[in-house]
């Protein structure tokens, strides 16, 4: 039942032109998603972060994370005509040299939910990197399957379940040159406690991990909603510390990320996922 109801939603999502899916999704959400119990975490997690904020303010920005998600998830399934369109997607010269720099010997990307970050490694893709990633898998097998199909052929180099041999596939991946892709907003219990809005949140240190130890360049990105279906790609240089003490590098690293996700959040705080529980 529910692998019918994700294929009746897909199929009358696609059939939609983009922006009329993508709006009445946005719209969707609003209304229902507040109805979730996540809203109510989502609630308590953006006045924590952000404590100067009145009531309104808070509320207008969840109202905002209910619409770029509904959004994205509609989006999700026009990602191909998205892409086809150079209007719908800002991309600074710089995106040019990145993408001829990682070409010549690897390069690790972390992003985070922000905007429409499915967004991310399509356009890597589309730029000719053969990108590796990891995904969570889906509960429903069925759902799991069309999930990763959709998904897949963006991923040349493997789109692998997180799983313990995911990290040395990774590794494997870097090794012969291709790209690593990671979300690195999410909570890691095996990772560090990193400073994210001025409390300790338990965060994933393998991004740095792995470009300290293949001397790779470093990027934090983000797929930023602009207006409606338009977005604008930004891209950041990590620095990646080599000095004698390497947990400490990594942690720094680690660090500089997640000091850099702060930032674009705190530019558009409605299309961050507050929902997730990023503090444990």
């Amino acid at each position: 039942m529910e692998a019918a109801g994700f294929a009746a939603v897909a199929g009358l999502t696609r059939a939609l032109p983009v922006d009329q899916a993508s709006s009445i999704s946005g719209a969707a959400w609003r209304k229902f998603a507040p109805l979730n119990r996540r809203h109510a975490r989502a609630s308590l997690q953006l006045a924590a972060a952000l404590p100067e904020l009145e009531s309104e303010q808070r509320a207008k920005i969840l109202d905002g994370m209910w619409d770029n998600l509904g959004r994205t998830t509609a989006e999700s399934f026009h990602l191909d005509e998205i892409l086809s369109n150079p209007a719908r997607v800002e991309i600074l010269p710089e995106f040019s040299e990145i993408v001829e720099t990682v070409k010549l010997g690897g390069g690790v990307f972390v992003s985070l939910h922000l905007g429409n970050w499915e967004l991310a490694v399509p356009l890597l893709a589309q730029a000719g990197l053969n990108v590796t990633s990891v995904y969570q898998r889906i509960r429903n097998p069925h759902v799991d399957s069309a999930v990763t199909q959709m998904r897949g052929k963006y991923y040349k180099g493997g789109l692998l379940p997180k799983g313990p041999d995911a990290a040395r596939e990774l590794l494997r991946a870097v090794t012969r040159g291709g790209t690593v892709a990671i979300m690195g907003d999410l909570r890691d219990f095996r990772g560090e406690a990193i400073p994210f809005f001025g409390k300790p949140a338990p965060s994933n240190i393998f991004p740095a991990m792995l470009a300290r130890q293949r001397k790779l360049p470093l990027y934090a990105a983000k797929i930023m909603r602009v207006s409606g279906v338009q977005f604008k790609l930004g891209i950041i240089k990590i620095n990646v510390p080599i000095t004698q003490d390497k947990q400490e590098d990594i942690r720094q690293a680690t660090c500089d990320i997640q000091t850099q996700f702060e930032s674009w959040i705190r530019e558009t705080p409605e299309q961050w996922m507050w929902g997730h529980r990023r503090w444990g």
